[in-house]
């Protein structure tokens, strides 16, 4: 079964995304959408210039030949086309964020769960699929790291000043939704939760630092207390020339991973000492970095291609994960909750920055009924 999509948006992220739906085996783009022609038009070529285009959602709705679509427009237009599609009875795929406020994702939530069983409506977190993610998440959930006491994510990126003033939508609250933390580190944010389970409340502070001509942030530093008690500290900059990595420690009382730019760079636990023992020391990846402490391999990463690189790599596994919950009906690994929990975490820091105090994240969830998915 080769699942049909239409690809909505034709910028740099709908073009990652029609590539590696080109290039799936259980994949296909059957029509590309864009209210620019000549950016639909430059997709199809990259496509090899086969590929249908129109300017149209409706039309691409009409089609027959239109399973799913995935949604890659800018993040404050995410809802009316999400709710669109789901209407017409099609699987929906939104790069994230599912959209800019808690207000504006309900009614994709209410579509879906509208919608008939087996309908997929999923929101790209492609790092949840990474090996490195994969084995902290399994480590954390057999108990490995006895209880995790807390973690440390760091989001050092640069854009340059004239990445914000490429398009009149980056960098405004409308459009973008945010900043640093809204847009470059919103993935991050995910596997936070994901590691650590449901955020409580969020103190915060932001600025804006380095930038000129923008509404948001370039700078976010927060701490965040989880419902298990543990504490994370939370900082995402666009202003680190030239550019640093994105770096996720979890820590615990019986062991501690550190992730840095999707790689398991350090892996711990009192579990492992026997092997430690043994003179079997050192983490592995597959590309050979080690620490100095306990053995751990990953898996080898068959689906990377060098020639794409680890943005198309990264999708490419989520892609796969949604295929099969389409073929099978089963829930995807990333669900709409799972969406809406990083969505609000992020709203709960730009209020806290706000207002200059804590805020509860479930009471931004509460300000809003939200079916169930």
């Amino acid at each position: 079964m080769t699942v049909r999509f239409a690809v909505v948006g034709c910028g740099v992220i709908g073009a990652l995304h029609a590539e590696v739906l080109a290039a799936g085996e259980d994949t296909a783009v059957s029509v590309l959408v864009d209210t620019d022609p000549a950016a639909a038009e430059s997709v199809a070529v990259r496509l090899g210039g086969a590929t249908p285009i129109t300017t149209s959602l409706d039309a691409a709705l009409a089609r027959d030949d239109v399973d799913a679509v995935a949604i890659c427009v800018p993040s404050g237009a995410h809802a009316q086309i999400a709710v669109a599609a789901l209407e017409a009875g099609r699987h929906v795929v939104v790069e994230k964020p599912v959209d800019v406020t808690i207000e504006a994702a309900a009614p994709i939530v209410a579509a879906a769960a509208a919608a008939p069983a087996g309908t997929v409506a999923t929101v790209i977190s492609q790092h949840r699929f990474d090996p490195a993610s994969v084995v902290v998440r399994d480590a954390i959930t057999a108990g490995r790291f006895g209880r995790v006491t807390s973690a440390v994510a760091t989001v050092s990126w640069w854009r340059s000043q004239s990445y914000y003033d490429s398009g009149a939508w980056r960098g405004t609250w409308e459009l973008d939704g945010g900043g640093a933390l809204m847009n470059q580190g919103v993935h991050t944010v995910d596997l936070l939760l994901w590691f650590l389970g449901t955020p409580v409340e969020v103190t915060a502070h932001t600025g804006l630092l380095a930038h000129e001509r923008v509404e948001v942030e370039d700078t976010v530093a927060a701490v965040v207390r989880f419902e298990s008690g543990a504490l994370a500290t939370l900082h995402a900059t666009t202003a680190a020339y030239p550019g640093l990595s994105v770096r996720l420690q979890v820590l615990g009382d019986a062991g501690s991973a550190v992730i840095d730019d999707d790689r398991l760079r350090y892996f711990h636990s009192k579990e492992l000492a026997a092997a430690e023992a043994a003179g079997d020391a050192g983490v592995s990846d597959n590309q050979g970095d080690r620490s100095d402490q306990t053995a751990l391999v990953l898996p080898a990463d068959e689906e990377h291609d060098p020639a794409h690189g680890p943005m198309f790599t990264g999708h490419a596994r989520q892609y796969r994960d949604i295929v099969d919950a389409i073929r099978t009906g089963r829930r995807p690994g990333v669900t709409l909750d799972d969406a809406l929990l990083a969505l609000a975490t992020v709203r709960a820091v730009y209020e806290s920055a706000r207002t200059g105090g804590p805020v509860r994240v479930t009471d931004l969830l509460a300000a809003v009924r939200v079916p169930a998915p």
